[in-house]
């Protein structure tokens, strides 16, 4: 029995080593060119970098698709913690217990080691391009096998602990190996595919509903599927996702399917993958912009934190005074920190709730700081707010976080409850106040008032245009109302009231006027606001929802400096 025994031990050690030896794997660590104390960061660059120099799209030499194929098996292995670590434990030529550095099907294979069930079990090996396969089954449903002993036996030969049926074992429990986690008791398991991270699939109504308008800023993968190097692509948008994640989403478009979208807002690939940041730079409702740098994450993260928002008004702490018109609404908050340009935190808060509050900023030295100890700061950084009603709270001071991602959900709960209160002030103020600025009538350009309203001697004049009695309506019911509110503006040495003249416009009747701006950004819009420097022949539009608040803000912004203006085509007139 005992000879039997050592037999049948023999015999299927052989077999294992045969199976092991028949698909020895290469160095991972070879393949990609990096040491075996590599980060993950350092795989993750000479995988992207070998993959685009072998990649067969690209390289048409003999053995480039076998070397691509390495490439990525190697990855495969080396960018998953588990598996580098099974790997680093079993060496080149054999692997241990639910080491797969592939799935069935794909280019490297993989060998497991699976339960089939009490007292059967397999060793398999799933052979890659050369078809190789190989399966061994110890034991039926009835526990018997022709060996007459279980592989249990085996293991506990070589590693100790019991070889008693289902108890416990060093590996990680009763049906749990630390190695490779769970096992069920029914069929082969490999370990979770880790590159790339499936990307959010992003349609017209996941745009609508998502993204547009929304405050957030996006970086969208444009590709067709033909696109082969859309999957590498995919691994740098992830890593510049992670380290701004909170104030940066991601998704792909995929422009075969969405080619009317993609269309419209001029994002189609043209042969290879584009990326496209949807930006608040140049437009206060958010647009597409290229990126046409390198694909590297370093110059992409910069790229992606140069369009975060910047409703955040910059301002000196020594001349700042908010104000509060008759018709004010809006809460006001200021961050207080050492740092010299707005923080990412506050840029991303500044885009989420840009249509609820008005951001400030500002850099300061610290707390013995004479404007700092006027507010009432006790520690930096600091956030103050206040309520349309002028009175003035200290938010939060000494402001801790982790990260981006939970700051910005801390610190948006922090905002959303001082906008209750703000509510509660505005709702128990008395109507006529907010009535009391009404009665100034806004003028309707003329070539009789135009130098008046208009003329080079004006710093900015603010102009209301509409195609309707309707809009017309509407647009002089909130420039009458702002108008009169004292906005402040940076290096401004006259009254800011004085600085800005208003008036309406008919764009029925002065569409030539309205060309010598743009000639077809406002043909179908029923009213906006146009902001017109006649000194330097620039102006500046806002076309979204017109609101006494958003009308406030886009002024508001005219006046610091904060919107970005346009050369003028030629210059307008008035019939």
């Amino acid at each position: 029995m005992n000879v039997g025994l050592k037999l049948a031990t023999i015999v299927l050690v052989s077999l294992l080593i045969f199976v092991a030896q028949a698909k020895k794997p290469s160095d991972p660590y070879k393949i990609l060119g990096v040491d075996r104390s590599a980060s993950q960061r350092d795989i993750k660059k000479a995988f992207h970098k070998l993959s685009l120099k072998y990649h067969p799209d690209k390289n048409k030499e003999k053995g480039a698709q076998q070397k691509f194929e390495e490439i990525n098996n190697a990855y495969e292995i080396l960018s998953d913690e588990q598996k580098r670590k099974n790997y680093d434990l079993y060496g080149e030529e054999t692997g241990g217990p639910s080491f797969d550095s592939g799935n069935a099907g794909d280019s490297g294979g993989y060998t497991y080691f699976t339960s089939g069930g009490p007292g059967q079990s397999q060793w398999q090996n799933m052979g890659g391009q050369d078809g190789q396969s190989f399966s061994f089954s110890f034991g039926g449903p009835s526990g018997g096998n022709p060996f007459g002993f279980g592989l249990n036996d085996i293991f506990s030969n070589f590693f100790g602990g019991s070889g008693g049926g289902s108890g416990g074992s060093q590996f990680g429990g009763a049906s749990e190996s630390k190695f490779g986690g769970s096992h069920s008791s029914g069929g082969p398991q490999s370990g979770p595919k880790t590159s790339p991270k499936t990307l959010r699939v992003v349609n017209s109504k996941v745009f609508e509903k998502e993204i547009n308008d929304k405050g957030l800023t996006w970086l969208l993968l444009s590709f067709k599927p033909s696109n082969t190097l859309a999957q590498q692509h995919q691994l740098i948008l992830e890593e510049v996702a992670n380290s701004l994640k909170g104030a940066l989403k991601v998704g792909k478009i995929n422009c075969e399917i969405e080619s009317s979208f993609c269309k419209t807002h001029k994002l189609n690939p043209h042969g290879a993958p584009k990326l496209f940041v949807y930006s608040f730079i140049t437009s206060e409702s958010g647009s597409f912009v290229e990126y046409s740098d390198d694909w590297n994450v370093r110059a992409l993260k910069s790229f992606c934190q140069e369009h975060l928002p910047r409703f955040s008004r910059r301002i000196s702490l020594n001349n700042f005074a908010p104000s509060f018109g008759a018709g004010a609404k809006l809460p006001q908050v200021m961050l207080l920190s050492t740092r010299k340009e707005t923080p990412v935190i506050w840029r991303t808060l500044s885009g989420l709730y840009r249509k609820r509050f008005i951001f400030y900023d500002a850099q300061v030295h610290d707390v013995s700081d004479s404007a700092v100890k006027k507010l009432g700061v006790s520690a930096l950084p600091a956030i103050v707010g206040w309520l349309a009603n002028g009175e003035q709270q200290i938010l939060k001071a000494g402001v801790s976080v982790k990260d981006v991602e939970s700051a910005v959900q801390e610190l948006g709960l922090l905002l959303e409850s001082f906008e209750k209160k703000n509510k509660k002030v505005a709702s128990t103020r008395p109507k006529k106040a907010e009535s009391e600025s009404s009665g100034k009538k806004i003028p309707h350009l003329t070539i009789s008032n135009f130098h008046e309203i208009c003329g080079a001697e004006n710093p900015v004049c603010l102009l209301g245009v509409f195609r309707s009695s309707k809009a017309r309506g509407k647009l002089e019911s909130v420039l009458s109302v702002v108008s009169q509110k004292s906005l402040s503006r940076r290096r401004l040495s006259y009254d800011s009231k004085d600085s800005i003249s208003y008036a309406t416009v008919d764009a029925t009747q002065q569409q030539t006027f309205l060309d010598a701006f743009d000639r077809s950004r406002f043909k179908s819009l029923d009213n906006f606001l146009l902001a017109y420097k006649p000194r330097k022949g620039k102006y500046a539009a806002f076309t979204g929802d017109l609101t006494e608040e958003e009308a406030e803000k886009f002024i508001g912004s005219v006046l610091s400096g904060d919107v970005q203006f346009s050369k003028t085509r030629q210059k307008p007139l008035i019939k």
